[in-house]
């Protein structure tokens, strides 16, 4: 019986953090995504949660999911978008992760959520913060629009992902955070270069 209990929880856990991952990518695909599965039944959400299966919580966040994507695709706004969306990504990331983890002691429901959650979305959205000011710059925005593509889709498949295989997502989340978190290294150790 513990080690079911402990099962569940470990894969609430990778749940969560995928979502929180994915937001940081999109913030709004996620949640939309906890939304549908908890109002299909297929999902459980832990104590204080329960909104997120409601209609006005479905309807709020597929409005806000297709006007995040839409204006990812406005020149200058998308790199605005970037800019308010780090603090977004890791708040939206620890509630994602918080709300998985069903009814466990709160203290350990929101510092998790806080490390694993806000810190997997913080990673993914400094990345594709970078990445966008990169392809700014080298390519005058025009690359942009195949970077807001790239990046909605992402946060789509990790969201099924989430749900539909959340073993793989054990794997497949630290690597894309590795690989986030060398690139961001890397793009700060060479701005700290050239301020010398």
């Amino acid at each position: 019986m513990a080690k079911l209990i402990e099962m569940e929880f470990l894969i609430a856990l990778c749940i969560g953090i995928t979502l929180s991952a994915a937001s940081g990518f999109r913030v709004f695909i996620p949640p939309l995504t906890m939304s549908i599965a908890a109002r299909q039944g297929d999902y459980p959400l832990a104590s204080g949660f329960e909104w997120l299966a409601t209609d006005a919580a479905l309807i709020t966040l597929s409005v806000a999911t297709v006007v995040e994507i839409l204006a990812y695709y406005l020149p200058v706004v998308d790199n605005f978008l970037d800019t308010i969306e780090i603090p977004t990504a890791i708040t939206v990331g620890t509630i994602l992760t918080a709300a998985s983890l069903g009814d466990i002691d709160p203290v350990l429901q929101w510092t998790l959520a806080l490390l694993a959650g806000g810190g997997a979305a913080g990673m993914v959205e400094g990345l594709t913060t970078m990445t966008r000011l990169a392809s700014t710059t080298m390519t005058a925005g025009v690359g942009n629009p195949v970077l807001s593509t790239t990046e909605a889709l992402s946060s789509s498949v990790l969201s099924i992902l989430a749900f539909v295989a959340p073993w793989i997502t054990i794997f497949l989340i630290p690597f894309i955070l590795i690989i986030a978190g060398r690139k961001l290294w890397k793009i700060f150790k060479h701005q700290k270069g050239k301020t010398k």
